[in-house]
């Protein structure tokens, strides 16, 4: 089987990176002109009727530019919950969401519409009052929403557990972009950085630990595309691969920022480098929803659980049939 991504999907990824490039800071009626509300929207709903596979391309990609937008809050969480004509109306650029799967409600500032979890459901909300709290990731906003009710019903409650995998693989794409620029710009600060008449990257008290934190940007990879592809597919593994997936990706993008800190030395420390940025970010991901212990918590549980049914299929009788 061949994981590679198709020549289309690299030439969308080297799209969206020329385009974040030239516009860091997209509205949401650019991002629907080039197609990318609508990926995985099916096309006789206004979408390019694509998967998760494409949208996890553009995850990275806006993870790795610090997008600030609702495309998390409206792809990455509450498109699942959509009716078709909500989806339509997402694909054309006209609405975007986010949904109050926690206590803290993220691209609150941008969203135009705000979805809840009901008893038995997700719902529009009518009404309320959103409050914007100061966040260490000034990159995206975290608020909490008071009072209104929840109006017209979007979906039932089984549709929460794709939400949260389809979340989790979103944030650990974005965690990989994030981890993978903070480890460019150390590389090349260490490739032309001189000390002592040498370059610093050729001392082992920097080189070997970018050469874990490339390890770190490898794996987390390697798990978020695993998670996108579970995601795109609706596998069994789904919920299990995305919480694997935001779990290391967090965390490593934490530690790759701290040692490209670290090798980037004074001037890692500066506000004027973008590096404190994706600290920041890294940051962000890894404590939003459930933290990465209680993920690991679950990844071992459902690990524990297909060996005990392992084990007891190997002790089931055995029937020889007669003759048959």
């Amino acid at each position: 089987m061949d994981f590679t991504f198709t020549p289309e999907q690299e030439a969308l990824r080297e799209q969206a990176r020329e385009f974040l490039a030239a516009n860091p800071e997209p509205t949401w009626s650019q991002l629907s002109e080039l197609g990318w509300t609508g990926v995985s929207i099916a096309e006789e709903d206004g979408g390019a009727g694509l998967s998760f596979i494409e949208e996890a391309i553009l995850f990275e990609e806006l993870g790795r530019t610090l997008y600030h937008g609702p495309y998390f809050g409206t792809i990455g969480l509450t498109l699942p919950a959509l009716p078709a004509e909500d989806r339509g109306a997402v694909a054309a650029g006209e609405a975007s969401w986010t949904l109050a799967f926690g206590p803290l409600v993220p691209d609150l500032d941008s969203a135009e519409h705000v979805a809840v979890v009901g008893g038995d459901g997700i719902y529009e909300l009518d009404g309320g009052e959103r409050e914007i709290l100061a966040t260490t990731d000034e990159s995206r906003t975290l608020g909490v929403v008071r009072g209104g009710e929840p109006g017209r019903r979007l979906a039932d409650s089984t549709v929460l557990s794709e939400i949260e995998a389809r979340s989790q693989a979103a944030l650990a794409l974005e965690a990989c972009g994030v981890a993978r620029l903070a480890l460019e710009d150390a590389l090349e600060y260490a490739s032309s950085r001189e000390q002592f008449g040498k370059k610093i990257g050729v001392y082992q008290a920097v080189s070997h630990p970018l050469a874990d934190a490339y390890t770190r940007v490898e794996l987390s990879r390697s798990l978020a595309l695993w998670a996108a592809w579970c995601v795109a597919t609706g596998d069994a593994q789904a919920s299990i691969a995305a919480a694997a997936a935001k779990s290391y990706a967090g965390e490593s993008a934490v530690a790759v920022c701290e040692t490209a800190i670290q090798s980037l030395g004074g001037i890692g420390f500066t506000w004027e480098h973008r590096l404190h940025r994706q600290y920041k970010r890294a940051l962000g991901i890894e404590s939003f929803g459930a933290s990465s212990t209680r993920l690991r918590a679950e990844i071992a549980a459902s690990l524990l659980n297909t060996q005990e049914t392992a084990s007891d299929a190997s002790k089931a009788p055995v029937t020889i049939s007669q003759g048959g």
